[in-house]
């Protein structure tokens, strides 16, 4: 009996440090084994975004032809890029890519899923089906975990006031600027609405391990190297050459 309460006693400790181990490793990293099955999902995902991006060509009536390139307006290209982004919005469904995600503070470069359901966040961050596309002058709003499937906003808490934030795109580039934080309850949905300006929200459970609330990273869009067209910083005026 003293045998068995010992071995007993010996294996209940050495769970418990495992136990231990184990919180450590998803706190500081993230779940081992639900990043192997996000791995698999993102290299297929990366796949189909590239043959996406390399086949896309942009509706034709979008931008009408010009012979006088260096008179095109910031105007100009800012409708050009919104009318490509509701026509880009319009054809995706959910689940499909949607584009990479670059966050360079966070060292991450990821494939953003269309939609935000279970079976999508899986996969990677996904796109709130709610909200909009860049370049569309609306709340873009992505969504991802922190402690399983790759945990790619796990530090999400880290970001500061003027880090970077990029996001490819089959029809342009944007690039976005870190504005602030908020933390909101779980079903504060009015995080959800948009207030008809470029804004970049990405999304994650706060604290981790929890779900009571949400960890919001705001975003401003600061530059946009359309597909078809040129370069234009946002607040910039006047022609471009």
């Amino acid at each position: 009996m003293r045998r068995a309460a010992r071995i007993t006693g010996t294996a209940m400790i050495v769970a418990g440090v495992l136990a231990v181990a184990w919180v450590i490793v998803v706190w500081q990293w993230q779940d081992p084994f639900t990043a192997i099955y996000t791995k698999y999902e993102q290299h297929k995902l990366a796949s189909s975004f590239s043959k996406r991006f390399a086949e896309y060509r942009p509706p034709v009536t979008l931008r009408p032809p010009t012979t006088k390139r260096d008179s095109t307006t910031i105007a100009d290209e800012e409708r050009w890029v919104k009318a490509a982004a509701t026509a880009y919005r319009k054809d995706l469904r959910e689940g499909d890519p949607v584009g990479r995600l670059i966050v360079p503070h966070l060292g991450l470069k990821i494939i953003v899923v269309n939609g935000t359901g279970h079976d999508d966040l899986v996969r990677g961050p996904g796109r709130d089906l709610r909200t909009y596309m860049p370049g569309q002058d609306e709340l873009v709003y992505v969504a991802g975990h922190r402690t399983t499937y790759l945990a790619p906003f796990a530090h999400i808490d880290s970001l500061r006031r003027g880090d970077r934030v990029t996001f490819v795109l089959p029809y342009a580039t944007f690039e976005y600027e870190v504005t602030g934080h908020r933390v909101v309850p779980a079903d504060d949905l009015a995080a959800l609405q948009s207030h008809h300006r470029e804004q970049l929200v990405l999304q994650a459970c706060h604290p981790r391990f929890f779900a009571t609330h949400r960890y919001l990273a705001y975003a401003r869009l600061v530059h946009v190297e359309p597909r078809v067209g040129q370069p234009y910083s946002i607040g910039a005026a006047g022609s471009l050459a």
